[in-house]
């Protein structure tokens, strides 16, 4: 005779044993692996099947929310202070960053609505839902990292030494947004409400975010910046656009402040007079 599982169900909560409940959560992940890749094909096939351009739609998000702000400053209706990179190359790494942390807060409310009728149905490891569309989130960055290279080649920026350290930001911020998303799937499977004010939300916050601008060191904005941790500057200064050096503004009224700026490589410079990252 086949052996059984005994399952236990009691009224109380499992984190009085918070030892037990991380075993039990770290199996479910693991059991959940290959169903989740599988959750996360069939979602991508379905989501490009009918698609002219397919992939390409990746690229549209930060590249379509960054043209306003690249045209307007370039026309002088926008007076935006100077940045470290060049403005466009500024403006679309910033949108890159803040299309992934919203992709990741969208992801966990979509995939579960999506996956509705199957957590009714079906009894599966229910990590497998988030795990798809975490993967999903991972594959668009992926995805735009393209992007991320081709503003690269086109400025003509260098890599710093500290550029792996832009993953393990990417990683942060991806996470948080997944963290908040995964917060929200019980009042948003129950109100239709959470998932309509989302973009909204997202849009507002993008505004209030150095994304599209440097961020201010004055004021109210300079204050809400300071708490705002997912001000992309930080990465700009401790990532792959991080400056090896330093100069002084030009304004006189700001002669001594010093702000840092990537060094472009000169379009026919040999690779004997000067590095990537060659102080000036």
């Amino acid at each position: 005779m086949p052996d059984r599982t005994l399952t236990i169900y009691t009224p109380d909560s499992p984190l009085r044993q918070p030892g037990a409940f991380a075993r039990q959560m770290v199996a479910d992940v693991v059991a959940s692996r290959e169903l989740a890749r599988r959750l996360f094909i069939r979602d991508l096939t379905a989501q490009y099947r009918n698609s002219i351009f397919g992939y390409l739609w990746v690229f549209v998000p930060p590249v379509l929310a960054s043209l306003p702000f690249i045209f307007l400053n370039s026309s002088g209706v926008l007076n935006i202070s100077a940045t470290p990179i060049p403005y466009p190359a500024y403006a679309i790494i910033g949108t890159v960053i803040w299309q992934t942390f919203v992709d990741a807060l969208n992801s966990p409310l979509k995939t579960a609505t999506a996956a509705r009728g199957m957590l009714t149905r079906i009894k599966f490891p229910r990590e497998a839902i988030l795990l798809a569309g975490l993967m999903q989130v991972a594959f668009s960055f992926a995805v735009r990292l393209l992007l991320l290279i081709a503003v690269f080649v086109i400025y003509h920026l260098a890599p710093a030494p500290t550029a792996p350290l832009f993953l393990v930001g990417m990683l942060a911020i991806a996470l948080c947004g997944f963290t908040i998303g995964t917060m929200l799937i019980p009042v948003g499977l129950l109100y239709g409400d959470v998932q309509q004010a989302l973009p909204i939300a997202s849009t507002f916050l993008m505004l209030l975010t150095p994304v599209l601008y440097p961020p201010p060191s004055a004021g109210v904005a300079g204050a809400i910046t300071a708490l705002n941790r997912r001000n992309h500057s930080r990465l700009v200064d401790a990532g792959p656009f991080a400056a090896s050096e330093r100069v002084h503004s030009g304004d006189a009224r700001d002669a001594g402040a010093v702000a840092p700026r990537l060094v472009p490589l000169p379009r026919r410079a040999a690779a004997s007079d000067c590095a990537p990252w060659q102080l000036r």
